[in-house]
Formats: structure tokens, sequence, C-alpha cells
């Protein structure tokens, strides 16, 4: 649902983007702007600007500029919504939605946050009371500070001890939270009792739901999760996310395993862009939250059937999501590993160097199709061709779909325009003879200059008459150029940084 334009309009009237930048990246005053080294790019003499009087920073050497809000999205990895809610909650402001129904979920949402939060909190305190927790994540070969900045705890034994601690004038939170289990033919109990406590956090850091390890319980299941409650679905969820894109800055892939401790034995061997599925295999959101943040995935499963059938839903999940400059992998590890004990047992290097046999999604594609299949054969030749297409449907247009089809004209000597025709697409054939571009189309035209002048300079606006003459002239780009003036002369305290967001 998208946020209302005028929220956004009034949230940037509200914010200083020096402030916002300046807790991040250390500025220094440089006359009427403010200067550092881009955070954006490695360089020792400062080209990075941000001016208060416009709301809006750019960079002289590598061009990137924008927002408050567009400076959270490239710095922090948020996406808009996520960038919008933080800076909101700074000035503790409703966002307001074009229809409002999510503005009341979240207020609605807002008691379990809370609620998550002040439990991960008691589970941490108990970890310092239960020496078997402790023995346990110290014998797994995790620190002090990954189990501090992971938020690791204890949830001790016992039916009612968090309801105790809680209180229970919250019990039904706490039953709508999944914390509490409620039978209907039976008492009401805790979840999570006497295990190693992993809080999930979602890309804004707040707690959504747990995962937890059992001690010492024969009967138990070994790992056990939330369930779906109205703050946390496991379908778009990632443990690990948050602590990834807070511990490094540019994140350039992900690692993508299976348990909760795989993430915590990678961090604590310098690996810090690793994430988890949670019981599931990893789903269309999943992938799209990733390759939001990062162009590359590298999927890490086990070498067994499971961990293959894994790894092909993930593919399956992948092809109508990838677009040309992601770049996507497979990892599979050596039988009876992990990334776990792979890297306990090895280090970093060994973990390393199987990293470095990851398939690219192409050879891993073909790999599997073509597995069992004569390609000598006619008949191999045909049923890959069978087997692909289907699929290569899937894959937006673009390189990487050219170059899958020619890889599968290779395989099997068919034409990429037959195997076009077989997808139902027209493949253009290269012209004869090279065309020069159009280039008038890219020249800055007075109008250009004009829009340009009034965007740096939005005070001008208020000295500007006759709006309707302006938006008659038969030019084009008059119509956005009144549009601005518009805006402007109605909003008079609109910065650069408003215009940019609003347009």
């Amino acid at each position: 649902m998208p946020i209302q334009q005028a929220f956004i309009d009034d949230l940037l009237g509200r914010v200083d983007v020096v402030e916002v930048i300046d807790a991040r990246v250390p500025l220094k005053k440089a006359g009427h702007e403010y200067s550092a080294c881009c955070p954006f790019h490695n360089e020792k003499t400062p080209s990075f600007t941000v001016s208060p009087a416009k709301q809006f920073y750019h960079c002289f050497g590598c061009g990137a500029h924008g927002t408050a809000i567009s400076f959270l999205m490239n710095y922090e990895h948020m996406d808009f919504v996520e960038a919008v809610e933080h800076l909101s909650a700074q000035f503790g402001l409703e966002v307001l939605y074009e229809r409002g129904r999510k503005t009341i979920a979240a207020r609605s949402n807002s008691d379990l946050y809370e609620l998550l939060g002040e439990a991960a909190a008691y589970y941490r305190e108990q970890l310092k009371n239960r020496p078997a927790a402790m023995d346990y994540l110290k014998g797994r070969g995790v620190s002090d500070e990954i189990a501090a900045e992971y938020g690791l705890g204890y949830a001790p034994s016992g039916r009612d001890r968090l309801l105790n601690a809680m209180g229970h004038g919250r019990q039904a939170d706490l039953i709508k939270s999944g914390m509490l289990v409620q039978n209907a033919d039976g008492p009401i109990y805790e979840r999570f009792r006497d295990r190693v406590m992993f809080p999930i956090r979602d890309r804004r850091g707040r707690v959504i739901g747990f995962g937890g390890r059992a001690l010492g319980q024969e009967d138990a299941a070994k790992y056990l999760n939330s369930p779906e409650t109205p703050v946390f679905h496991k379908g778009r969820e990632l443990y690990g996310l948050h602590e990834a894109r807070k511990a490094t800055r540019e994140l350039k892939h992900f690692y993508v395993v299976e348990g909760y401790m795989d993430v915590i034995a990678l961090a604590q061997h310098g690996a810090r862009n690793v994430v988890a599925t949670m019981g599931t295999a990893a789903t269309a959101e999943h992938i799209k939250q990733l390759l939001k943040t990062a162009p590359g995935i590298v999927f890490c499963f086990d070498g067994d059937r499971a961990g293959r059938d894994a790894a092909w839903r993930a593919l399956e999940n992948t092809l109508p999501l990838i677009r040309d400059g992601h770049i996507v992998k497979f990892l599979f590890l050596p039988d009876g590993e992990d990334p776990d004990s792979l890297i306990r047992r090895g280090g970093a290097m060994e973990f390393e160097r199987q990293a470095a046999k990851a398939q690219t999604l192409s050879q891993y594609f073909y790999d599997r199709l073509s597995a069992g299949l004569d390609l000598a054969t006619s008949d191999g030749k045909s049923r890959l061709a069978g087997l692909a297409a289907p699929l290569l449907k899937k894959i937006p247009g673009g390189v990487f779909h050219e170059l899958m089809l020619d890889e599968l004209a290779r395989l099997t000597g068919l034409s990429p325009e037959r195997l076009g025709e077989r997808l139902g697409e027209q493949r253009p054939r290269p012209p004869s003879a090279p065309q020069r571009p159009n280039r008038g189309t890219a020249q800055k035209t007075p109008m250009r200059y004009l829009v340009a002048l009034l965007i740096r300079n939005p005070e001008i606006a208020q000295n500007v008459a006759e709006l309707a003459n302006i938006r008659r002239l038969m030019v084009k780009g008059a119509e956005l150029l009144g549009d601005i003036l518009l805006f402007l002369q109605t909003h008079p305290d609109a910065k650069t940084a408003t215009i940019l967001e609003h347009w």
C-alpha cells in the first residue's frame, strides 16, 4: 500500500539531512555546506557534500546523490518504506498510507514488538544463570561478543517462568505472539523451555520471533521456531539479515544457509554476510529481499538428497526475479558437513576453499536437467529442451535470458531462433549495418535547464506569475515546469529534497 505523498513531503520538511548523515558519517563544516569522504566509494580527498539549504547530498566523485530517505536506503540497505518508517519514528509520527489500513495494523502490532523485545531481554538475562547453556555455546566456539551481538539467551525450564516475569496481565499478548501455547482441552504453557534462544529480528531490528535449541531434552524437537503470528512470517523473514546489514556496509553477496548455528559459526569466523531460512525453503520473498540489498546470492546446502531438492526449489523461485547483473550460485558441501561443522573443523580458509567450488545458476540448471540424459542422441537433446523450455520462460527478458537460451542451443544443437520460437519469443536479428545513435534526444534543452535551475533554487518560484500561460507553452516539459512552480508556490518552505522525492 503506497505511503501518502503529502506525508512524505511533511516528513522531509521535518528531517535534517545533515543530522541523519552526520550520525553515520562524521561531517565537517565547509562554508555553507558540509563535507566528508564519500561513504559509497573509496577516496582520500573529500568530494561528498551535504547541503542543509537544499536538504540534499551529492558526491562529485562517484555521483551518489539524494535525500535523507535515499541515504538510508543506500547506506543502511533499507527499502523505501523502511527508510520512511525509520525517520518517522524519530518524530513519533504514524506513517500515513493511501487508505490508512496499514497504519491501523502497525499501531495494533506495536505492543507485540515491545513484548517480544522484553522477552528477548529476559532470555539474555537468564543465560547468565544457566551454566549448561553457556557451556553449550562455548563448546560450539561462540564468543561473548557474537552472543551479545545476536542477542542469544536461554529459556528456563518450567511452564510459566516467562509469564510470571512478564506479568499475567499480558497473557493474551503472549499467546498472540506465540510465546505461550493454549490448547483447547489443556492448560496454557510456555512454548520454549530449557532451550538456547535465538531472537529473530526484522530488517528494522525489532524482535519478531524466536528459534530455540533444546538442551538435554531427549524427547523434544532439536530446534523449535515461533509459529506464524501477526508480526512473524517465516516465508518472509531471514535470520541474521538485520545483523548482516549492520555489520557490512557494502554487501556484494549473501550466503544463504539452513540453520541458526550456521549463521553464528560463520559470523564467529568473520563471515558476516550470512542469513538462514527457518525451516522452509528459500521463498520468492526471501530472494527478493536479498537481491534488493546485494547483487549476489550463494545458496549453501548439504550435498544430500534433501539439500539438493531444497536447492532446486530455490532455483525455481529465483528464475522470475533474476536480472542482468545478479550473480546467483549454489554451493553443495561434502556429505556429513554443514557450514557450522565445516568452519569449526577447517576454519575460514576451508570454507572459502569450498565456496570457490560453487556452481553458477546456469551450470547447476543444466547439470541438473541433463543428469541421466544422453545428449549425444536426438532423444536426449529433445528431452533437455522440453525440460528447460517452461523454466526459461520464467526468466525476464535481458542478457541473462539470452545467454541461458544460447547455452541450451549449444547443448541441443538447435539454433537460438528455433528455441526462441519454441518459447513463443521473437528474437530480434542484428541489423545488417551499425546504426548511429540519435544524439539529439540527449541534448540539454532550455526547458531542461529551467527545470534544473528551479529544482536547485526553489525560492525563485515565488517570483513567477501567470502559471496558466506557462503550462500552455507548446514546449515539451512546460506542463512539468508548471506543476513544480504550482507546488512550490503552495509549499514555500519546500527544499530540493522535497521536490525530488515528490516527483
